[in-house]
C-alpha cells in the first residue's frame, strides 16, 4: 500500500524555496547545443586552473562529435618518460574564439602541436593548452599533439600500471576536454614491454611484437566520458570465461592458489547474475561492446566502473577459506555496484559533477537489490541497515555535514564531493522514495529515464521530473529537504495509557541543528509485550508532529522500539527498558536498529554514557546470534573502548573484557563468528596475558580452535603486537615479512615497517617523508601506516604530527585521489581523545578563515569524534 507523504498544498513554501534555489544556477548546456548569435559573441572563458563551470558550459555549446586517438609507449623502467602522440577530432559550432584543452602537466611535456595540419606555437598556462582561434574552423577539426604523458594518475609500479582518472584526472595524463558531458570514443595504442599484457575500454584489435616490445591496438571504445577512459598493463595473468553466454576476461596478479580456487567461480558468477538482474530491471540489454575486469593490488577504491574494463581492489575479490559472511556479502555488493554503474553512470552520465552522487546512489541501490538475489541466504534488510546507517550518521551528525547534492564551480574540487553522504545517506533516501512512490512506478520511472538519456547526460532535476509525473506526492518539495540540505532529525515521543490500553501515541521530530526543517518519511514502531508478543505499526511522519492512530486501543506495551525495521532516518528515542531487554527482540533487523539507536543516543548524550553503552554491548555479545549484528556490536565495542574511555579506565577494564571475548569466541559454534570475536579480542588486548597469548598464536601459527587464520590474518596479528611493543625474543615484523609469499603484499609490509618502529626517531622520519608527494603514491599503504602511527597507544608521541598533517591537506587534495584527503584525516584524527588534539583542529580552522569550504567540511567530519570525546570521556 502507498502512503502519500504530504499534499502539494502542504509544501508550497518549500517548493518555492526549491525553485528559487534552482534559478540561481543554470544547468550545463548539453554537448553540441546550438550556438546562437548571442552566445557566439560572448567573451571567451578566462584561462584559469582546473575546469571551471564557465569553461565547461562554453565547450559543451561549441564542441561535439568528439574522438581521441592516443598512442603511448610505456618503458619497462617506471621512472622513464612515456612518449605519447594524440589526435583530437571534433566538430566546432563556432570558430571565432580560442579553445582550451585541459592538461595539468608541465609545459615542457608538450613537444609539438598541429591544428588542422599546420604547426601552431604551444600556448600552455594555468593547466590549459590554448588553441588559437585563427587555427580553428567551424565544422571538423583535428588537433595533433606530441607530448610526454603525465605520471600523476598512471599509478606506475615496477611491473604494472593502471589509469584512474575520476573525476578530472584524464587531464593529468594527456590533453583532453575533461568534463563529463563531452563524451567521446577513444582509440588507444599501447607499446609495452614484451612480457606485459593489457586491458582497455575497447576490444583488442590486434597486437604485434618487435624489438622486445609488444604493441596492442585497441578498437574504438564506446562513447564515454573522459573519467571512464582506462587501461591497465603489466605482468598479469589473463583468465577468460564464458558464463550465461557472455565472455568475460579477468586480469590479475594473485599468487595464492587457494584464494584463486575458492574465488574465481564466485567472481564470474556474481558478475553474470548482476548483468542479468540489471537487464531485467532496466528493460535494457547490456549497452557496451565488452565486459572485462582487472584485479589490482592496493587499488585506491573497492572498484571503478570503467566501461569494458572495470578495476577492482584485488583483496576485495580474492577471499580465502576463512572469509566471513560479511566479506562474501561485501564482495557480491561490490561487483553488483560496479555492474550497476554500466547503466547508471556509464550509459547515462551526470551533466556536471555536482550530480556525481546520482550514479553512486543508484549503483548502491541496485547493488543491494542484486545481492539480495545473488546471495539469497543473506538478510537484505539487515545488511542495508548495517552497511548504510552508521556510515551515513557518521557524517550527518557532524558540523561538517554536506547535502547529498552539492554545488561545484570547478572540477578541481569535485573529489571532495565524495563521501559517506552520497554512498550511504543517498541509498536511504532512495529507498524512502521508492517506498513513497511504490516499487513499480519507481522502476518504470527509472526505465523511462534510462531510455530518454541513453548514451548521454542528465541531471537530478531531469530524473525528479520523470518520477514526479508518476506519483501524487510532491517530489519537488520532498527533494528539497532530503537531497538539497544536510542533517537529520531527532525524534521524541509521548505515550499515554489508561486502564492498560494506549490512549495516545504522539511523535515529534526536530532538526538536529535546531532549524525548522522536517524529513517526511515512513518508519515502524514495535510494541513489545512481556510474553514475547509484539505489534509493529507504520508511522507516516509527514509533519513535525504526528499521531499514530492505529496505536490507540492497543495494550500498553512493556516498551517501544522506535524505527524497528531500521528504514527511518534520524536519532530515535530510547524507551528506558530497551537496554536491558535487547535479547527479547526476535528479529535481527530490530536488534540492529536498537544497537544503532543506542549508539547514536550515547553520542548525543541523550540516553546513556559511553561506559553504560559498553556494558550493554558486553551483555549482548554472547547472546547475539546473527553474524552481521555481531560485526556491528564489536565495531561499537572497539570504538567506545579506544575513543571514549580514558586510558586508565581502559587498562583497568581490559582483563575482564579480554576474558569475556575469549569465552564468547570459544562458546560460539559458528566459525565466522569465532573469527569476528577473535579479531575483537586482538583489537582490545592490553594485558600481558592477552598479548602473550596472541604472540604464541602468531609465533606457532596455531589459530584458536575453530578459527581459520590466513597469511593476511597473521600479518595483521604481527602488526597488532608491534604497535604494542611486545617484547618478543626476536623482532616480529621482519619475521612476518619472510612469511609473506606474494610480492605485492610483501612490498606493502616493507612500507609499513618504519611506521611501526619501536623508536620514536624512526617514526618521526617516516612521518616527515610523507611531505614528499612521491612517498604518498600508494595511498592505501599511507592510510594504513597513519592508522598505526596515530594508534591510541602511540598518541603521546604522535600528537605532535597533527599540525603538519593538517598543513598538508590542501596539497593532498591536489595530488591525491578522491578519497585520500578524508582517509588521511580519518587515519590521522580518528583515535585522539585529548583536548589538545581538539584544540589543534580548532586553531587550524581559526588561522585559515578562508580555507577551501569542501576541505573544511571534511576536516570537521573527521574531527567529530575528537570533539565528542572532549565532552564524553570521563
Amino acid at each position: 500500500m502507498i502512503f502519500p507523504v504530504f499534499s502539494r498544498s502542504y509544501t508550497s513554501i518549500l517548493l518555492l524555496g526549491l525553485l528559487l534555489a534552482a534559478c540561481t544556477r543554470a544547468p550545463l548546456a548539453p554537448a553540441g547545443a546550438p550556438v546562437t548569435a548571442t552566445t557566439a559573441q560572448t567573451a571567451a572563458p578566462a584561462v584559469v586552473a582546473g575546469v571551471s563551470r564557465e569553461l565547461a558550459e562554453d565547450r559543451a555549446r561549441r564542441v561535439s562529435r568528439l574522438g581521441y586517438e592516443l598512442s603511448l609507449t610505456v618503458p619497462a623502467d617506471r621512472a622513464a618518460p612515456i612518449e605519447a602522440t594524440e589526435t583530437v577530432r571534433f566538430h566546432l559550432a563556432a570558430a571565432g574564439q580560442p579553445l582550451q584543452l585541459d592538461f595539468r602537466e608541465r609545459t615542457a611535456s608538450l613537444r609539438a602541436l598541429r591544428v588542422n595540419g599546420r604547426p601552431v606555437p604551444i600556448d600552455h598556462h594555468d593547466e590549459h593548452l590554448v588553441l588559437p582561434a585563427a587555427s580553428l574552423r567551424a565544422g571538423a577539426n583535428a588537433v595533433e599533439i606530441d607530448f610526454v604523458a603525465g605520471n600523476q594518475s598512471l599509478n606506475r609500479n615496477d611491473d604494472y600500471l593502471y589509469t584512474l582518472l575520476v573525476p578530472d584526472r584524464a587531464r593529468t595524463v594527456f590533453p583532453v576536454f575533461d568534463q563529463p558531458n563531452l563524451k567521446a570514443a577513444f582509440t588507444l595504442t599501447l607499446t609495452l614491454p614484451e612480457t606485459w599484457d593489457a586491458l582497455a575500454n575497447g576490444p583488442l584489435r590486434d597486437s604485434t611484437v618487435a624489438a622486445g616490445h609488444k604493441t596492442y591496438r585497441f578498437a574504438p571504445s564506446d562513447t564515454i566520458s573522459t573519467y571512464l577512459f582506462s587501461f591497465a598493463a603489466g605482468r598479469f595473468t589473463r583468465l577468460p570465461r564464458t558464463v550465461a553466454g557472455r565472455t568475460m576476461q579477468l586480469l590479475h596478479r594473485e599468487t595464492d592458489k587457494s584464494k584463486l580456487a575458492l574465488s574465481l567461480d564466485p567472481i564470474f558468477q556474481i558478475h553474470a547474475d548482476a548483468l542479468a538482474f540489471m537487464e531485467t530491471y532496466t528493460g535494457l540489454p547490456y549497452p557496451f561492446q565488452k565486459f572485462d575486469f582487472a584485479a589490482l593490488p592496493d587499488f585506491q577504491y573497492g572498484g571503478m566502473e570503467h566501461v569494458g574494463a572495470i578495476d577492482y581492489k584485488a583483496s576485495s575479490l580474492f577471499l580465502d577459506e576463512g572469509a566471513t559472511q560479511d566479506q562474501k556479502i561485501a564482495r557480491s555488493n561490490l561487483i553488483a555496484h560496479e555492474t550497476a554503474h554500466m547503466w547508471f553512470g556509464d550509459l547515462v552520465t551526470m551533466q556536471w559533477f555536482n550530480d556525481v552522487w546520482m550514479k553512486e546512489v543508484f549503483a548502491n541501490f541496485m547493488a543491494d537489490k542484486i545481492t539480495q538475489v545473488a546471495l539469497p541466504e543473506s538478510n537484505y534488510d539487515l545488511k542495508f541497515v548495517i552497511d548504510h546507517y552508521p556510515a551515513a550518521y557518521g557524517v550527518d551528525r557532524t558540523t561538517g555535514a554536506n547535502p547529498i547534492r552539492q554545488n561545484l564551480d570547478n572540477l578541481s574540487d569535485a573529489g571532495s564531493l565524495y563521501g559517506g553522504i552520497i554512498y550511504h545517506k543517498a541509498p536511504i533516501m532512495m529507498r524512502q522514495l521508492e517506498r513513497l512512490m511504490g516499487e513499480e512506478p519507481f522502476r518504470d520511472g527509472l526505465r523511462a529515464y534510462l531510455r530518454q538519456y541513453a548514451h548521454g547526460n542528465a541531471t537530478w532535476p531531469d530524473l525528479i521530473r520523470i518520477l514526479d509525473a508518476r506519483t501524487p506526492a510532491d517530489l519537488q518539495a520532498w527533494n528539497q529537504v532530503w537531497v538539497n540540505q544536510p542533517g537529520r532529525p531527532v525524534f521524541d515521543y509521548d505515550l499515554q495509557t489508561a486502564q492498560g490500553k494506549i490512549t495516545n501515541l504522539r511523535l515529534r521530530q526536530q532538526a538536529e541543528d535546531g532549524s525548522d526543517r522536517i524529513w517526511p518519511q515512513f518508519f515502524e514502531v514495535l510494541l513489545v509485550y512481556p510474553n514475547g508478543r509484539t505489534r509493529e505499526l507504520t508511522v507516516n511522519q509527514n509533519a513535525r508532529e504526528v499521531l499514530v492512530p492505529v496505536a490507540v486501543g492497543e495494550p500498553a506495551p512493556s516498551f517501544i522500539l522506535f524505527n524497528s525495521t531500521g528504514l527511518g532516518y534520524g536519532v530515535f528515542p530510547i524507551d528506558k527498558p530497551l537496554p536491558a531487554s535487547l535479547a527479547t527482540l526476535p528479529a535481527p533487523v530490530a536488534r540492529a536498529a536498537a544497537y544503532v539507536n543506542l549508539y547514536e543516543n550515547m553520542l548525543n548524550g541523550r540516553a546513556l554514557a559511553p561506559a553504560e553503552l559498553l556494558a550493554v554491548v558486553r551483555r549482548q555479545l554472547p547472546r547475539e546470534t546473527e553474524e552481521l549484528n555481531l560485526k556491528l556490536l564489536t565495531s561499537q565495542l572497539t570504538d567506545v573502548y579506544w575513543k571514549l574511555l580514558p586510558p586508565a579506565r581502559r587498562a583497568a577494564l581490559a582483563p575482564a573484557l579480554e576474558t569475556e571475548l575469549w569465552r564468547a569466541m570459544e562458546q560460539n559454534p559458528a566459525p565466522n563468528v569465532k573469527k569476528l570475536l577473535f579479531k575483537a579480542y586482538q583489537s582490545v588486548a592490553l594485558s600481558q596475558a592477552a598479548q602473550a597469548r596472541l604472540y604464541r598464536i602468531w609465533d606457532q601459527q596455531q589459530a584458536p580452535t575453530g578459527v581459520k587464520l590466513t597469511e593476511d590474518d597473521y600479518t595483521s596479528l604481527a602488526l597488532a603486537l608491534a604497535v604494542r611493543d611486545y617484547p618478543a625474543p626476536a623482532p616480529i615484523l621482519p619475521r612476518q615479512l619472510t612469511r609473506i609469499q606474494n610480492p605485492d603484499r610483501r612490498k606493502r609490509m616493507e612500507f609499513l615497517l618504519p611506521a611501526l618502529a619501536p623508536d620514536v626517531a624512526t617514526r618521526d622520519a617516516f612521518f616527515a617523508s610523507l611531505s614528499d608527494e612521491k612517498n604518498r603514491g600508494k595511498e592505501a599503504w599511507v592510510t594504513a601506516a597513519l592508522a598505526y602511527l596515530h594508534h591510541p597507544l602511540r598518541a603521546a608521541s604522535s600528537e605532535k604530527y597533527l599540525p603538519q598533517s593538517l598543513a598538508l591537506l590542501e596539497e593532498i587534495q591536489r595530488t591525491g585521489d578522491i578519497f585520500f584527503p578524508y582517509s588521511w584525516l580519518q587515519a590521522t584524527l580518528g583515535s585522539y581523545q585529548t583536548p589538545t588534539a581538539a584544540r589543534t583542529v580548532r586553531e587550524f580552522l581559526t588561522a585559515h578563515p578562508t580555507y577551501n569550504p569542501q576541505l573544511r567540511a571534511k576536516l570537521l567530519q573527521a574531527a567529530d569524534d575528537v570533539f565528542r570525546a572532549e565532552k564524553l570521556v570521563k
